[in-house]
């Protein structure tokens, strides 16, 4: 397993497009929490884990798509350019930039949540996404992390946004009301994480069908991302 996983490192490597000079930022990015529990942080014994890094991409990431859309939509106004930026940004379309990428194959996971398949978790793969994204502007500076965002997010900004991507909710409240049904509900079933970069389990209910959940990191985004899960699932969008 230890060969495949330095296999998927060099791999995620060549994807990325971006030499390390510090391979060790790279591994901090990979590293997940579980490969620490149980040990005290005081100690300083452990495994770095990929929290801090996770928190520095995001703001990372967030810029570099902010100035991408400023420049690529003169035109838009400041909520159409919001809408675009939560769709690039959000937990989703950081999963799946994570899987073009091979992140999950890359990750250094505790056993337990290794087999408990936390290679494809979305949750796990988008974390890592960001903190790789920290990892080399670490590195190499923001010119290097446009590099890569540049690359690794060429698809996600080819697509076409669309309003449910835009407005998930405002759409499920529609297609309730169309149902003849109440207005859809929201409620956090589950919050994990740090303090600083919690993540929000958020599932939502629409009378007469079964609940849907979906992951956030706030409350808002992943009311959105449940929102988006039943209208895909109901074949809504």
């Amino acid at each position: 397993m230890a060969n495949g996983r330095a296999e998927a490192v060099a791999e995620l490597v060549r994807r990325l497009g971006h030499d390390f000079r510090d391979r060790a930022l790279l591994e901090r990015a990979l590293t997940h929490a579980s490969v620490g529990e149980g040990v005290q942080p005081q100690t300083h014994k452990g495994p770095r884990d990929n929290q801090r890094l996770e928190f520095l991409g995001d703001r990372v990431l967030g810029l570099l798509v902010a100035a991408r859309l400023h420049h690529d939509f003169p035109e838009a106004d400041e909520g159409q350019l919001s809408s675009r930026l939560h769709a690039l940004v959000d937990k989703q379309a950081c999963a799946r930039v994570g899987a073009r990428l091979g992140v999950g194959a890359a990750l250094r996971l505790s056993p337990g949540e290794s087999k408990s398949g936390g290679r494809r978790k979305d949750g796990l793969i988008a974390d890592a996404v960001e903190a790789v994204l920290a990892a080399v502007f670490l590195d190499g500076g923001l010119d290097a992390a446009r590099g890569v965002f540049e690359r690794a997010w060429a698809e996600e900004l080819g697509r076409t946004p669309d309003r449910a991507v835009a407005n998930p909710k405002s759409v499920l409240q529609e297609w309730a009301q169309g149902q003849g049904r109440p207005l859809p509900t929201y409620r956090i079933v589950a919050r994990s994480g740090s303090d600083h970069a919690p993540t929000f389990t958020v599932e939502t209910t629409v009378d007469g069908f079964e609940p849907a959940a979906a992951e956030g990191r706030s409350r808002q985004d992943a009311e959105k991302a449940a929102a988006t899960a039943m209208l895909k699932r109901e074949g809504v969008i």
